[in-house]
């Protein structure tokens, strides 16, 4: 049996992608119209990442685009994968420990607690971008948050849903579960060692069999 589930937010808990991919195809047309899709592109990337690859010694269009992104997620709804919250409590149900491990800042976290104040409920830890200095696709995040709980990292599955946080995953040697939220199973299958559509497809206690069968 595993001992602890790790997951991501956006695209995992959170069914948010659509929104993110509308703002970024904005920002992207008016900053870089020259590179079309550029928006799909960035997917998985944290706003530091996004800056350092595109808007490079470019202070004026950074400050820019954080203002805008404040202002857009204060005014995101947010709304759960289907079948997560019946999952994850299957999950407590059998002891696992359950850890949030996001590349989200606190001020985003604030907006999502305001609307959904329940989130944290669900979660026994919570590791947002203030908690480790490297970022995905660099395990970091996840080895802090195995190691939080006294785990290996063999004895944990990670959830994901971008090619960064599956390289993550893999690069801490965690089960890796892959959402296609975000991604086609084209794409995320050779990062995972288990592809979903949302957690109705998932039961706690076969994953955890399962994932506890991997050397």
């Amino acid at each position: 049996m595993i001992k602890a589930a790790l997951f991501d937010l956006d695209g995992v808990v959170l069914d948010t992608e659509r929104q993110y991919t509308k703002f970024w195809g904005g920002q992207m047309r008016r900053y870089h119209p020259e590179i079309p899709g550029l928006e799909h592109k960035i997917k998985g990337m944290t706003l530091h990442q996004i800056f350092d690859a595109y808007f490079f010694g470019q202070p004026g269009r950074r400050e820019a685009i954080t203002h805008a992104l404040d202002d857009f997620e204060r005014a995101m709804t947010f709304s759960y994968i289907p079948g997560f919250e019946a999952f994850v409590a299957q999950l407590k149900s059998l002891g696992i420990c359950t850890a949030l491990v996001t590349s989200s800042n606190l001020s985003k976290m604030k907006s999502v607690y305001t609307k959904l104040p329940e989130l944290p409920r669900h979660f026994d830890r919570i590791l947002t971008s203030e908690d480790f200095a490297r970022s995905k696709p660099h395990p970091d995040c996840y080895l802090r948050a195995a190691a939080a709980f006294g785990a290996e990292p063999g004895d944990c599955v990670g959830f994901e849903d971008s090619v960064n946080g599956l390289r993550a995953v893999r690069a801490a040697g965690l089960y890796a579960v892959a959402l296609t939220t975000t991604n086609g199973r084209d794409v995320v299958r050779p990062l995972s060692d288990r592809v979903v559509d949302d957690f109705t497809q998932l039961d706690a206690n076969e994953l955890s069999r399962a994932a506890g069968r991997q050397p």
